[in-house]
């Protein structure tokens, strides 16, 4: 997959370069995957991690303040950064190292009524999905419901059958594939 990163979300754009140039990312797995919603890497404590062993709370030791932005939306392809949730993590902090690429659904106008009244209720009043985001929603899909509570900053731009491919693999109940899937992330300038 070849990814863009979003200029508009500079504090997650640097710090993920910064962890590229570090190599940090190399040989960490996709430690969940979730068929028709996301494929989610990032912990390092995957790596050399045994088959029983429950990962997706490890990090570099810190987080990255949120940068939602209304314009960057959940579709597929959409690389977005996990988090803690709940009252652990009122700001919605971002991890330092871990991260999620959306495959999401196609959805209806409907579906997008009842996210964007969500969103409204709970987080941005003025906020309206436009009509482009509307058709990427119904012609592509993604997982409208995250948007504005996870920060998206950055989309894949090359080979979105991959994510796919990733989130089609048979998985244990905690959603970790059965077979160790790694990756290798380097910068493209």
């Amino acid at each position: 997959m070849i990814v863009k990163l979003y200029d508009e979300t500079p504090g997650h754009r640097d710090n993920f370069l910064m962890l590229t140039e570090k190599e940090f990312f190399n040989d960490i797995l996709f430690h969940r995957c979730i068929n028709g919603f996301m494929i989610q890497g990032g912990d390092p404590d995957s790596k050399g991690a045994p088959a029983n062993m429950n990962l997706g709370m490890g990090g570099p030791g810190y987080t990255i303040p949120a940068e939602f932005n209304t314009n960057l939306i959940h579709k597929k392809g959409a690389l977005a950064a996990a988090r803690q949730g709940g009252p652990v993590n009122p700001t919605r902090a971002s991890s330092g190292s871990q991260f999620y690429i959306v495959q999401g659904t196609k959805l209806n106008d409907m579906q997008l009524d009842q996210t964007q009244q969500y969103i409204q209720s709970s987080h941005t009043p003025l906020f309206t999905y436009t009509p482009e985001h509307r058709n990427i929603y119904k012609s592509i899909g993604g997982t409208a419901q995250l948007d504005l509570d996870y920060t998206v900053f950055g989309e894949v731009i090359s080979g979105l059958n991959i994510i796919d491919s990733i989130a089609a693999q048979p998985a244990n109940a905690m959603s970790r594939p059965l077979n160790d899937i790694k990756m290798t992330v380097e910068v493209i300038r």
